[in-house]
């Protein structure tokens, strides 16, 4: 198989109640690509300014990323600048700027076209319909989005959501779409919209995978320290379908371990500001912390 993923490569200025980082590299491209090489080679669909670090293109190179689909523009990247108080579940949007993405509409190259599984990040419901249209037969579309998409432009989200095998979401998102509280109805309404498969992220409770007639819970690995929660959603997708295309199937079991891994790559990435963490590491490091997993829903 074969893994694109469209998404945003951004600064991000991140304030906790502890400590605040200005222009950090983030966005949910990065992120989900990033946690997706430690099991695939993954493709990125995405766009940065003139003002994007080098650095982190040539070091997303070695790790086996293929950026042939980024494109670099003139002026100014992708930028997000959040708080989180003291419950890190909760964060505020304080400024968000669009720039070289206002403009962005990727022709994909021949062998993007071709590829076999898709991720389509939170970014604009028009853009990720434009690129889904450029891919020929894929077997598999993940798609996440935010609630600037469901309240902004409900219906193009909608209709992306009609050709999507697999949605990530968290609870507000799921009942925004759906207008319905109770989780599990809702998530029952959002199958019948299109996805087979609705991961319910839950943020340091884990996450409710719903497949057809199945429900799977993943825990979130104990943290006593969450030192930067941006980014967990896209890691657990990254992980989720990095592990899937390496896999080459997609039985129920697998889905379970690849909901695992997953949790298992976000547990890792609120540990540090922005992708420090993710940098240093190891295979091992992923082995020893889905072991942990392993452990902690063993009875």
């Amino acid at each position: 198989m074969s893994l694109v993923i469209v998404g945003s490569m951004a600064f991000d200025t991140i304030e906790t109640p502890f400590e605040r980082r200005e222009r950090i590299v983030g966005g949910s491209g990065t992120y989900a690509s990033i946690a997706a090489s430690f099991f695939t080679a993954p493709k990125v669909v995405s766009v940065v300014g003139k003002d994007f670090p080098e650095a982190v293109i040539a070091w997303m190179k070695k790790r086996n990323i293929d950026l042939t689909g980024l494109e670099i523009m003139e002026g100014k990247t992708f930028f997000w600048e959040g708080r989180y108080g003291d419950d890190p579940n909760q964060r505020t949007t304080l400024k968000t700027e669009v720039n070289v993405f206002m403009d962005f509409r990727p022709r994909l190259n021949e062998t993007y076209r071709n590829a076999e599984i898709v991720l389509l990040g939170n970014i604009d419901p028009d853009l990720q319909e434009e690129i889904l249209d450029q891919v020929r037969h894929p077997k598999l579309v993940a798609m996440d989005t935010i609630a600037l998409w469901i309240e902004s432009k409900r219906e193009a989200m909608l209709r992306t959501l009609k050709r999507v095998n697999i949605f990530f979401a968290n609870d507000e998102e799921i009942r925004l779409i759906t207008k319905e509280n109770n989780l599990v109805r809702a998530v029952r309404l959002l199958q019948e919209l299109g996805p087979g498969i609705v991961v319910a992220k839950k943020g340091e409770h884990g996450a409710l995978v719903f497949n057809k007639d199945r429900i799977f819970g993943v825990l979130a690995h104990p943290c006593e320290n969450v030192v930067d929660p941006t980014g967990a959603g896209d890691s657990f997708a990254g992980g989720f379908l990095g592990y899937i295309d390496g896999l080459k199937t997609m039985k129920d079991p697998d889905i379970r371990r690849a909901s695992v891994y997953g949790s298992v790559m976000a547990s890792f990435v609120i540990e540090d500001f922005g992708m420090e963490r993710l940098k240093n590491l190891s295979d091992e490091d992923i082995e020893k912390r889905y072991a942990v997993f392993k452990d902690l829903v063993s009875f």
